[in-house]
């Protein structure tokens, strides 16, 4: 069987939100239209707690785009995003959401980020995805969402790494690129994983 999962399209990630990715919001009509056509959809959610660890301003002195270690991992500071309970971390109002059977929040912890669907930066916790979808009995896992480079790239190669055959719809992801060409280099390690990365018309 075969899921579709849509990667943090959220409010915050919107043009319009705290952490912009440019066009973002062009995706939601590719989500919409892809949703009927699968019997199982799952959304995945920055969760955000208001002091969490990848936010600048918890760190003194610091800007978003710095780098520090938080608990042993090389995290990127971003500006404060996705807070629990407030209308950046909503999905956009134009997702059809009624047509998604389950939402996976992710980034809870402020000690560790979550940029994976399926586990925290760190590897110590998993959100309990992988296994809905194998209760489910899905194989294979249809990818879209924001943004490529970083939460999309992570979750496909997670995805990749724990069997399932994974295929990304190009056009259904906008990335960040923090520097020049970080999403062609997302979607390259997505096809060096494993990945099958194809326009939403190519999807049979």
């Amino acid at each position: 069987m075969r899921a579709l999962l849509l990667v943090d399209l959220q409010n915050d990630f919107m043009p319009f939100g705290a952490l912009p990715v440019a066009d973002g919001d062009a995706v939601v009509p590719v989500a919409n239209e892809l949703i009927p056509r699968f019997s199982l959809v799952v959304a995945s959610q920055d969760w955000h707690p208001h002091d969490h660890g990848s936010f600048a301003s918890v760190h003194p002195g610091t800007n978003p785009g710095d780098v520090i270690d938080l608990g042993g991992v090389s995290q990127v500071l971003w500006p404060d995003h996705c807070v629990q309970n407030t209308p950046g971390a909503s999905f956009h109002a134009g997702l059809d959401i009624g047509g998604v059977d389950h939402v996976v929040r992710k980034g809870t912890d402020p000690a560790v980020d979550s940029y994976s669907a399926f586990f925290d930066n760190d590897r110590r916790r998993d959100t309990g995805l992988a296994a809905y979808l194998e209760e489910r009995g899905a194989e294979e896992l249809v990818i879209m969402g924001l943004a490529t480079d970083y939460c999309v790239r992570a979750t496909v190669l997670d995805a990749c790494g724990l069997g399932f055959g994974v295929t990304v719809i190009e056009d259904g992801c906008r990335g960040v690129d923090v520097a020049p060409g970080d999403s062609e280099r997302a979607f390259a390690d997505m096809r060096s994983a494993g990945a099958r990365v194809i326009p939403a018309a190519e999807l049979t």
